[in-house]
């Protein structure tokens, strides 16, 4: 309770939040951060992947299910999803999960290609579009979608990723436009360079750390917990009127 006696903006007591790809870096802080703010939390991933953060959770005073799913077997996100809404009231969905390939784009083949685009883009329309349903049903409920700045941007030797990446901001676009009459926000969050799995190659490469860190005003590469700060805010009441927004968590990088 505030000085005042009413209840924090921020408070998600009482509330179930579905965190995918909650396995390490990015998805776990998520969750973690979540769990602090008072939500039970559901953890979606691969088998054997997201007990380590079920523990984290716990440790933090938190309620944590962990359910096994590859969100690239959309008949698996079909099933997954009538589960979850079968069995609790999912009032935010936090879409984490996400690869990378690294390739040039003359050698990138199609399996690799739909790999990406099957985990970054399709798994998370057709889970957000399960666990979507109810939400709009009941006029309530909060989507949160991992971006990146390459939401924006074109990147190197990374076309699969960034074409997906603009689609999860179009995606969070267009469901907002649908979706927040009915009460129902859905925004991203576009992560600029984050000390992640993803990054070490960039930040191995010494001429090109140096180069990313002299172009982001805060002289420093994000950390998981920058973003899981900006994810409780866009789960919160406090956003409430935040809809339809990509907003970059980049240290100043977009500003240059």
């Amino acid at each position: 309770m505030t000085a005042t006696g009413a209840t924090s903006p921020f408070d998600l007591h009482g509330r179930c939040a579905v965190v995918t790809g909650a396995g390490r870096g990015l998805g776990q802080a998520v969750a973690v951060g979540l769990a602090r703010a008072g939500a039970d939390v559901v953890l979606l991933g691969r088998p054997g992947h997201q007990d380590a953060t079920r523990d984290l959770v716990t440790e933090a005073g938190g309620k944590a299910d962990v359910v096994d799913l590859d969100v690239s077997d959309l008949d698996a996100v079909e099933r997954v999803g009538a589960d979850l809404n079968a069995s609790r009231q999912v009032d935010v969905l936090v879409n984490n999960a996400g690869i990378i390939d690294r390739a040039d784009s003359v050698d990138v083949g199609r399996d690799s290609w739909q790999r990406v685009l099957d985990v970054n883009l399709n798994g998370l329309f057709f889970l957000t579009q399960q666990l979507g349903r109810p939400m709009v049903a009941r006029g309530h409920g909060k989507v949160v979608s991992i971006a990146s700045l390459l939401s924006f941007q074109g990147g190197l030797r990374v076309v699969s990723y960034a074409a997906s990446k603009h689609g999860v901001a179009g995606i969070t676009k267009a469901l907002a436009n649908e979706w927040g009459p009915h009460g129902v926000q859905v925004n991203a969050i576009a992560p600029g360079y984050m000390v992640t799995d993803n990054t070490t190659a960039l930040r191995e490469d010494a001429d090109r750390s140096r180069s990313i860190l002299e172009r982001i005003p805060a002289g420093r590469w994000g950390t998981a917990e920058d973003v899981a700060g900006a994810a409780v805010f866009l789960s919160s009441p406090a956003a409430d009127y935040v809809n339809g927004h990509v907003l970059a968590v980049d240290g100043g990088w977009m500003a240059r």
